[in-house]
Order: C-alpha cells, then sequence, then structure tokens
C-alpha cells in the first residue's frame, strides 16, 4: 500500500513562504493498492488538483473516490479535478449520504450557479455512484472499512488493510465531543487498534480546545491519548489550522513528542505534509 498526502491543510487553502514545510492545500490523499497499483483517493480538498494533473501526465483514467463528508475544505477542489471532462475517465465515487442529501447531489449543488461555470451534469467521465456508511467493502484487494466521525453535519472516517499492514484516516473528528451520529472514545480505540499508521486531525492546542469544543476538530494531547489507546505504530497530525505557520506546527509535533516520551512511549509522531509519503 502506498499513500501520498496532497492536502494536509484543514478549512481554507493557505499561500505563502510560512507555509512551505506542511503545505497550503486542503485534504486529499492518494492511495495505490499493492496488487495493481489501483488509484483511491480520499476526499477532493484543493490538493486534488495537483493530484489531477499528475495522474493525467501518468495516463492513468480510472479512480475510486472516497469522501469523508462535504464540508467545504473537502470537496472544493473536486470541479478542479481534470479527469472528469475527459470521456474516457472512469470514476467509482464513494460517499455517506446526510439529511443534506447524498454525495452526488452536495456535488452537483456547488457546481450549480451562481457558483461554478460548468454545471454538473456536464461531466463527460463516467461517474459510477455507491453509498458506503457501514460494514467493510473491497477494492483490489484492499479492505476497507468505515466509522462515522464526531463532527457536525457528520462524516466517515476509513480504514484501509492489505495483508498484515493497516492505515486509519480520521479526519475532522472530535475525540471531546460526540457529535449527532459519532461514537465515543472507545468505539474510536477499537477502530484504531494496532494500526500500523493512524492520520488524526489536531488541529488544536489543549489550551485552545475548551473555548472551541464542539467546533468538530481534536487537540493533539487528546489524539494522542488515541495512539496509545489503540496502540499504533505511528501517528501523524493532520488537518493543521490555516493560521498555523510552519513554526506553529513544528511546535506541536515537539510538543506530542514530548508527551509520548513523558507517557514512557517510542511511539513515533510527525505531521503531515502534502509532500509526504509512505508505503506500507
Amino acid at each position: 500500500m502506498y499513500i501520498r498526502c496532497w492536502g494536509a491543510r484543514g478549512s481554507i487553502p493557505v499561500s505563502g513562504p510560512e507555509y512551505i514545510k506542511y503545505g497550503g492545500d486542503t485534504a486529499c490523499l492518494e492511495i495505490r493498492t499493492g496488487n495493481s497499483d489501483s488509484v483511491v483517493i480520499v476526499d477532493a480538498g484543493s490538493g486534488v488538483r495537483p493530484l489531477s494533473n499528475s495522474l493525467i501526465r501518468e495516463e492513468r483514467r480510472e479512480y475510486t473516490f472516497l469522501f469523508t463528508h462535504a464540508h467545504w475544505d473537502h470537496i472544493l477542489g473536486f470541479p478542479f479535478f481534470k479527469p472528469l471532462y475527459l470521456r474516457d475517465s472512469v470514476i467509482d465515487l464513494y460517499g455517506c449520504p446526510t439529511t443534506q442529501g447524498n454525495m452526488q447531489t452536495l456535488l452537483a449543488r456547488t457546481m450549480s450557479a451562481p457558483y461554478f461555470p460548468v454545471p454538473f451534469d456536464e461531466l463527460r467521465a463516467d461517474i459510477r455512484y455507491g453509498e458506503f456508511c457501514r460494514d467493510a467493502m473491497m477494492l483490489d484487494g484492499m479492505r476497507v472499512e468505515c466509522i462515522p466521525l464526531s463532527h457536525p453535519n457528520m462524516g466517515v472516517g476509513f480504514r484501509f488493510s492489505e495483508g498484515d499492514t493497516s492505515f486509519v484516516f480520521l479526519t475532522d473528528n472530535e475525540l471531546g465531543h460526540v457529535h449527532r451520529g459519532g461514537r465515543d472514545f472507545s468505539e474510536y480505540v477499537a477502530f484504531c487498534a494496532g494500526a500500523d499508521l493512524l492520520l488524526h486531525d489536531a488541529e488544536y492546542l489543549p489550551e485552545e480546545y475548551p473555548q472551541r469544543k464542539g467546533w468538530g476538530h481534536s487537540s493533539f494531547d487528546q489524539v494522542v491519548e488515541l495512539a496509545l489507546a489503540a496502540d499504533v505504530g505511528t501517528l501523524g497530525l493532520f488537518h493543521h489550522n490555516q493560521d498555523r505557520v510552519d513554526a506553529d506546527v513544528d511546535d506541536i509535533v515537539a510538543r506530542c513528542r514530548a508527551l509520548l516520551v513523558e507517557r514512557g512511549s517510542d511511539m513515533k509522531c510527525f505531521g503531515v505534509s502534502q509532500t509526504w509519503t509512505t508505503r506500507l
């Protein structure tokens, strides 16, 4: 399993020299399966635009999209995913319906006038829609499981398993508050148990969280507690606040590592950047 991040920022894209290390694009992950290098894309934040350019250069035309939820920072790049406008593109698109509609309806709404000049029904790709809210499915030999996120307007997180390795992605997940449809801490521990890699929303500092409780995001110390309880191999901090420059994210990573040492753990902790890659 190959994983590349194309965007790790939260809420809104940012740019400037102070954002070079971790990048300014919002949520987008690319996963390649070990069997036949199938392309799985998780979320379509602004990072999906450079990913689409890369896939076109590679002449890849078949993809699976998995959406965690439909907040702006996770879908705003979708209309700029260039394969959508190519007739030979084949896209399997999965999302979990909410009270606001299914993913097809929500994406179409963002491309309606006056928000976007090209309507959704003019996309040329062969797009096949599916719902994925529970249980598990297989994608080219990779098992994908999901769990509801604790986040306003709901959403889902994913666990990807191939052979003896597993990766969990829980963005926009508030561990200190259970939102409608969300799960409690113990259920997230069970979902993450023994994962080789956990990427988790860690937007807030512990001293910031009391003023932002209920906004749908976790503080890094809450995420450390989850990682320790689930005994994961490596922890990646995700969904960096739009106002945190590189030095601020470096400080969070340093505090995370110090907390792990204080707890007697040798677990690795790092801040996810939009150029980060790994192979499990």
